[in-house]
């Protein structure tokens, strides 16, 4: 306590408008834009992933039921953090050994090293690593966003889908203008859960070597010394990451709106059952 009255009464807010506005912290404002861009591409790839995955395990093939369930069920078992690694490093290798065998001499390609050639080595920046992590946030939490599409689906009551064979509807209407569509009032809400899992997964970035606001909050609130100054502030990682912390309840209050405002349009025109009867 005593520490915090001393830091009030010395308190400078033109230095602290200065120290908030220099040029490491303006870069740290602007890597925002990575977690951002993560957690939007990862739902889109994840929603693509999970609607297709429940949607196949409809399927009248069963090696298709197959592969759509078995994509649900090993995913959903491996850690987040080991495939949010494994995934982009594979692929990176991946697209490298491919090109390899286009730029590469033969002499090289016999070789122990990686890559074979210098030609062959991809330079990842920080936007291709943010849309390779996107890609990986999606394909882990599709899975579990097919589990819940897949129960909303179950939910669907039989006699909807019924009355629009009746009409005359072929299976791919059904499905798509019926099915899907009154499925979503029974999804949202496990939905919402996957997005707040994934939208916190993204302070993961800081892993594949991306310059995203944890990696910033961690290099600013380490003890800073300058040669002309001497120490400019002490270990305030702890400030740093209660910055990172309001900002992520601020994300998840907002995105509770948004679900709550989805949620009301999705049953729009739909008949409570329980009134039905």
């Amino acid at each position: 306590m005593p520490e915090w009255f001393s830091n009030l009464s010395n308190f400078d807010p033109v230095f602290a408008l200065e120290y908030i506005t220099n040029g490491k912290h303006l870069a740290w404002y602007l890597s925002l834009r990575f977690t951002v861009g993560a957690a939007i591409l990862g739902a889109a790839v994840a929603l693509f992933l999970g609607l297709g995955a429940a949607t196949l395990r409809r399927a009248r093939l069963a090696p298709v039921r197959w592969v759509a369930a078995g994509y649900a069920n090993i995913v959903r078992g491996v850690p987040d953090v080991l495939f949010f690694l494994f995934f982009p490093l594979a692929f990176e290798q991946a697209v490298e050994w491919f090109w390899s065998r286009a730029v590469c001499s033969p002499e090289a390609l016999a070789g122990a090293r990686w890559p074979p050639c210098p030609e062959a080595n991809w330079f990842l920046t920080s936007s291709q690593s943010m849309i390779m992590a996107g890609v990986s946030l999606g394909i882990v939490y599709g899975a579990f966003a097919s589990n819940v599409i897949h129960g909303a689906m179950n939910a669907v009551p039989r006699g909807q889908l019924e009355a629009a064979r009746a009409y005359g509807m072929s299976a791919g209407q059904v499905m798509w203008r019926v099915h899907v569509r009154q499925m979503w009032i029974y999804a949202l809400p496990g939905l919402s859960n996957v997005w707040m899992l994934l939208l916190k997964a993204t302070s993961l970035l800081s892993l594949l070597q991306i310059a995203d606001i944890v990696q910033w909050a961690d290099r600013l609130g380490a003890p800073n010394f300058m040669a002309r100054v001497g120490l400019v502030h002490p270990d305030w990682r702890w400030r740093y990451y209660l910055v990172l912390f309001i900002l992520y309840i601020l994300a998840t209050m907002a995105s509770e709106r948004g679900f709550a405002y989805l949620r009301k349009k999705a049953g729009h025109g739909m008949i409570d059952e329980r009134v039905a009867t």
